[in-house]
């Protein structure tokens, strides 16, 4: 075989190792593109959410608690209230 006439077999070789190249390079570029993709989704969402004016799970959980303090703060005045309007009608009432 002289070096003008080609080896099949080193034909199909050589084809499948770029077609092998092409197809990690391919890969590769789809890769890259996902994590773009994904990297200008995650931003966009941050500008929309912040837009939004929406509080984080810390401001939530305090504003919570000061709830709770409130609610149980009002229902001890109310009790002390009805405590206290018991004892105006009882003083009424001796009058």
């Amino acid at each position: 075989m002289n070096k003008q006439e080609t080896d099949p077999v080193q034909t199909d070789n050589k084809f499948f190792d770029d077609l092998a190249r092409l197809g990690q390079s391919a890969a590769g570029t789809l890769h890259g593109m996902k994590q773009e993709v994904e990297n200008l989704v995650r931003q966009r969402l941050e500008t929309i959410l912040i837009d939004m004016d929406l509080v984080t799970r810390e401001e939530f959980e305090v504003v919570r608690e000061l709830a709770t303090e409130a609610r149980r703060q009002n229902e001890e005045l109310a009790g002390k209230v009805e405590a206290l309007e018991a004892k105006i009608a009882k003083l009424e009432k001796k009058k």
